[in-house]
């Protein structure tokens, strides 16, 4: 994940690159480091790298480096000629190589040309079968065909070897919400939770998950969920907040005349609609009438 600081340094360096200020060297290399895509600017300034014998030649090994970063790129541009020319002079520099044979596989790909594209993927596979980007790019490929389930059936292959791969956790998980297969996509956010347990929107996710399931049961932990995002957030996150004032709604709802539970929940209530109509004072002040109208359906205007 890229912090605040380092993308207002990549933006600072793109700005400064754009505007002819020079560094589009060290822009490539942010970009590749940080591992976003910003592809219409790596083929632009990418190119005229290579695109000068001079330039080209100071970067020493670096070159084969910025020809593969601007393959890729030329690829999702739909610069298929680009791609082709770059993926060739690696082929002739590195022969032998299964990497480059990826690049190829990629193209084919890229061109729409899947049955190739897919028995070039397993045959590296035969060479490799721990090779990452290439299950993955099998996912990418049954999603680009609209084949949702083999892209599941793919993201379950993949998880099955790299179990501790969180992006792929969290890329099956909003695909079976999506299809609203919603106690699989709580297992995986499960799994999230447990492989990295300070992170709130993960929480937020296993409880927004939860609560649309209902049931007293789900209802209780996804309170229990969406308070544990608001802690990890300092109390900031008002999606969760909001949450907070659903679920305890919908608790009571189902443990009506339950004294102890009723009195719980309207002490919860109260708490979470006063600093969500504190939130909205302060930062959105237009739309507090919405809020107050949506608290009071919920009976739980302050």
């Amino acid at each position: 994940m890229v912090t605040k600081t380092e993308e207002t340094q990549l933006n600072r360096l793109e700005n400064q690159v754009d505007n002819g200020g020079g560094g589009a060297w060290d822009y490539l290399s942010l970009v590749r480091k940080l591992k976003v895509r910003r592809s219409d600017k790596v083929l632009k300034h990418g190119l005229s790298i290579l695109n000068d014998p001079k330039q080209r030649s100071s970067l020493g090994h670096d070159e084969w480096t910025l020809y593969e970063q601007v393959a890729v790129a030329a690829m999702d541009c739909q610069s298929l000629d680009v791609a082709k020319d770059c993926i060739k002079v690696l082929r002739k520099k590195f022969p032998e190589s299964k990497r480059v044979g990826r690049l190829e596989a990629m193209l084919l790909e890229a061109k729409g040309s899947w049955e190739l594209a897919e028995k070039a993927y397993t045959s590296l596979l035969e060479d490799n079968p721990l090779d990452q980007t290439i299950h993955k790019r099998r996912v990418a490929m049954a999603k680009a065909q609209g084949n949702i389930s083999g892209a599941i059936d793919w993201l379950n292959k993949y998880l099955e070897i790299f179990m501790a791969d969180h992006d792929a956790w969290r890329e099956l998980a909003e695909i079976y919400v999506s299809l609203q297969m919603y106690k699989q996509a709580a297992f995986c956010y499960e799994e999230l939770i447990l492989s990295q347990p300070t992170v709130p929107l993960y929480h937020l996710a296993y409880a927004d998950v939860l609560y649309t399931l209902g049931g007293l049961e789900n209802l209780q932990t996804a309170k229990k969920y969406y308070a544990s995002a608001i802690d990890l957030t300092g109390g900031t996150n008002n999606r969760a907040l909001f949450g907070i004032c659903l679920c305890t709604s919908a608790i009571a709802q189902i443990t009506k005349g339950k004294s102890k539970e009723e009195k719980e929940g309207s002490q919860l209530h109260s708490l979470a609609a006063k600093v969500l109509e504190k939130e909205y004072k302060q930062r959105a002040p237009d739309k507090l009438p919405q809020l107050t109208t949506a608290l009071k359906s919920l009976s739980l205007s302050s």
